[in-house]
């Protein structure tokens, strides 16, 4: 006997299949319980502004140029330097103007649910548009930057990401 024979034996047999549990039902809290709920645990409702990431990105990529610079034994603006700069613009550019995009949504005249998530859709694209444009332009326009250091330094702000989750 197989699997799908053995699963249907077992459900004509009565006995109960775990997908079909009872879905839990979900309690709708008063204003006075949530007021209750956020006075005894403030963190959980704190508010957390996306520009945050992005000051983190723009510091992320400061101090890790400033790395660049100093270990390179080279003078402080030199190529490497300059790379990091490049691969930080690269990181956080995008999610700035993607935020922009965001912050337009919701000061329209209009809102609703379905231009905020036009707004996140078309930001997306706008910022993997961006990443890709940038990229290219650094690569034909200084044919001299050394990947490593822009690339290490792009992957760190896309990390900043997390950090931010790890705050929250």
């Amino acid at each position: 006997m197989n699997n799908l024979d053995q699963n249907l034996e077992s459900r004509n047999s009565g006995s109960q299949d775990p997908w079909d549990e009872p879905i839990e039902e979900y309690r709708v809290y008063s204003k006075e319980e949530m007021n209750a709920l956020r006075k005894a645990n403030p963190r959980q409702f704190s508010a957390f502004s996306a520009w945050f990431v992005v000051i983190a990105q723009v510091l992320v990529t400061l101090l890790i140029a400033l790395m660049w610079a100093i270990f390179s034994g080279l003078p402080i603006t030199n190529v490497y330097t300059e790379s990091a700069l490049v691969g930080g613009l690269i990181g956080f550019l995008p999610s700035g103007l993607f935020l922009l995009r965001l912050e337009f949504a919701k000061k329209s005249p209009q809102p609703s649910s379905g231009s905020y998530l036009a707004a996140i859709v078309s930001g997306e694209f706008i910022k993997i548009a961006v990443t890709i444009m940038l990229f290219v332009g650094f690569a034909i326009r200084q044919p001299d930057l050394q990947w490593i250091p822009l690339l290490i330094t792009y992957l760190a702000t896309l990390k900043c990401y997390w950090f931010a989750w790890l705050w929250r």
